[in-house]
């Protein structure tokens, strides 16, 4: 029997279940309404068409064939009806109708719908200070503000400009204005650190070092207060520490469900915002769906509701509830938190948990850290890859894992498969890392996959062999070296070593692994010993060495390529 569908919002997952839900039920009526202008948009594009990477605007509305989804395309080629600015007002679930709001003629009707699917999105958070209206402060999470901001760049309007936020989008919007547009930019956050729920310190402050050796400056502890401007237009944003100059101030610093209508219509919601459905993206409403920005789903590694607003996984709910709508029995278990960004020379990707949350989950979790190159050594094209791993120290279980290269391909494929591994591994633990079979050949990986290398680091940590520090720690180790008693050995080959023996006489100390045991009586045996080498395997090497001697090291995880990727000075 035909039904008729009604999906409020039309930008991403209700789009794909609107065509997903025709193509198994035609003869069904389906229509979209979406308060905006614009639809079935690639959001997740809109700062690389402020970077003129993506020349037109249009390309992020269009298909692979470069036809614009707009609403006669729905009509025309989906049999999918689309009203445009109209505003959903309530849902009354009693008489399954959605009062709306024409945007244009200001009337409000009711909409039946057998079935109701919420697509509404989610609204970019914004601070409650001073100066929100002047001109030239905006947000970029729509068309209309990227071509407004596309505009002021192309038009050279804009000396200086402020991004506040530092999670994925305002990066790439940084990225945009310091780099592709030449534009004097700044990052504000008011946390101590960039992607603080993404990253751990470590590789935060190598993403750190890739914006400002590109010129990007980045302020971290210090939150907005108040936007002073002249003659009704943006000059300078005011801190609870600082007053910087700007023509232009984006703010990106995340955003919130637009779940109200679902509350206030008495459907389930995190007390935080956010619709909860179950595993087959219903309600508790069995005739009302909902998914994307404005839903919360379940974590799968530690099971309490996340919320995870990216495009990606709207268009896979999208799929799961056309199918369901048309009477399929389709799932959605869950995520596990997958993700990359794109910065300027590198590219930094991750899954699963960060330690600080897999502590909030209950876990008693350590990170480990690992640096190798992600081809074979001999290949002449590769890139250092830096990841870590989040591992829970009694059961092994591994939680979560991080990746930063200057070849995006490469920490990408390899968070894949430790999400993989997440998803549908079971508890997967660092047996199954180690083991985990991959492809390989030498212009692609190592023989021994850095994924692989991970797992036996990890092992190597959790079994006491390894006793290792993080780049950060072995930095504070070296700066502090005056109030500590620590024995600093670099164990790279001498040529590589040799400046900085000589740069600091009697503190940086150069013994080569090759000379390593020969020379273990230079070593004090009464203080404890920092080595340090390119990557951290040699100095693992004379880890084991010194402990044959019982003599108490610590090894620089990521070696000297970590500090570099920090931006550390020796």
């Amino acid at each position: 029997m035909p039904q008729n569908i009604l999906i409020i919002g039309a930008v991403a997952l209700g789009p794909k279940t609107a065509a997903r839900f025709k193509r198994l039920e035609p003869q069904s009526n389906v229509t979209m309404i979406d308060q905006g202008s614009a639809i079935s948009y690639g959001g997740c594009g809109i700062p690389y068409y402020v970077s003129g990477q993506v020349e037109s605007i249009n390309a992020l509305r269009e298909t692979s064939a470069h036809v614009i989804r707009d609403p006669d395309f729905f009509e025309n080629l989906k049999g999918v009806h689309v009203k445009l600015r109209t505003r959903a007002l309530k849902i009354n679930r009693s008489s399954k109708t959605v009062t709306v709001l024409d945007l244009d003629s200001n009337e409000e009707y009711d909409m039946p719908y057998d079935k109701l699917v919420i697509a509404t999105g989610s609204t970019p958070r914004l601070p409650d200070i001073p100066g929100m209206t002047l001109a030239n402060v905006t947000t970029c999470t729509s068309l209309e503000s990227a071509e407004a901001i596309h505009a002021n760049c192309a038009a050279q309007k804009i000396k200086n400009a402020i991004v506040v936020g530092g999670g994925f989008t305002g990066l790439e919007i940084a990225i945009a204005l310091g780099v592709q547009w030449g534009i004097n930019t700044t990052v504000v956050v008011h946390s101590d650190r960039l992607m603080r729920s993404q990253l751990s310190p470590n590789l935060s402050a190598m993403v750190k070092h890739d914006l400002e050796e590109h010129g990007i400056k980045v302020i971290t502890g210090e939150t907005p207060a108040e936007l002073r401007g002249i003659n009704g237009a943006v000059v300078s944003l005011v801190t609870n520490k600082s007053e910087i100059p700007a023509e232009e101030v984006i703010f990106s610093v995340g955003v919130s469900p637009n779940s109200k209508i679902a509350s206030d219509a008495g459907l389930d919601c995190n007390p935080r915002g956010g619709i909860r459905v179950n595993e087959y993206m219903q309600t508790n409403d069995p005739d009302i769906y909902a998914g994307g920005d404005c839903v919360v789903v379940k974590n799968l590694i530690s099971g309490a509701d996340q919320y995870l607003p990216l495009g990606s996984m709207a268009n896979r709910q999208g799929r799961i509830i056309g199918t369901n709508l048309a009477g399929g029995h389709d799932i959605f278990d869950g995520v596990v938190g997958t993700w990359c960004v794109k910065l300027v020379s590198h590219a930094a990707a991750g899954c699963g948990l960060t330690e600080a949350q897999a502590r909030q989950a209950g876990f008693d979790p350590v990170t480990v850290p690992m640096a190798q190159l992600d081809r074979a050594h001999f290949y002449p094209e590769r890139d250092m890859l830096h990841m870590e791993v989040v591992v829970d120290k009694a059961t092994r279980r591994v939680l979560g894992a991080q990746a930063f290269c200057a070849n995006g391909f490469s920490a990408k494929a390899r968070i894949d498969a430790v999400a993989a591994m997440l998803q549908f591994g079971n508890k997967p633990t660092l047996n199954d890392l180690q083991r985990l079979e991959v492809c390989y050949t030498p212009p692609f990986a190592a023989a021994m996959d850095a994924v692989n290398t991970l797992g036996n680091v990890a092992d190597n940590v959790l079994a006491g062999r390894h006793k290792s520090i993080t780049p950060g720690e072995f930095a504070s180790l070296w700066n502090g070296r005056a109030n500590n008693d620590y024995y600093f050995i670099d164990v790279r080959p001498a040529k590589s070593s040799a400046h900085l023996a000589h740069k600091y006489p009697g503190e940086w100390h150069s013994i080569p692994l090759e000379e390593f045991e020969k020379r273990i009586n230079e070593i004090p045996k009464d203080r404890p010993v920092a080595l340090i080498c390119n990557s951290g395997t040699r100095a693992y090497e004379c880890q084991l060495c010194l402990s044959r001697h019982d003599i108490e090291s610590v090894n620089a995880a990521g070696g000297m390529q970590a500090q570099k990727a920090r931006g550390e000075k020796f």
